[in-house]
């Protein structure tokens, strides 16, 4: 997600992306603990960064996340 989408977004809206992206960022690491291995390190990567934009733009609205 880039920040230009996220930023048009309402703060419910964020919120439901939020639970989603913690959602597939816990499916990620159970399959890294399952296998022992980080096959898709990228994609975990990107959901922490876009966990970690959203954060920012709910905590920049005054938003309690």
């Amino acid at each position: 997600m880039h920040i230009k989408e996220l930023r048009e977004m309402s703060i419910d809206a964020l919120n439901a992306k939020l639970q989603q992206l913690d959602m597939d960022l816990a499916i990620e690491k159970r399959k890294i603990q399952a296998t022992g291995v980080a096959s898709k390190k990228v994609k975990t990567r990107e959901l922490r960064r876009a966990r970690a934009r959203i954060l920012t733009l709910l905590k920049e609205r005054g938003a309690n996340a």
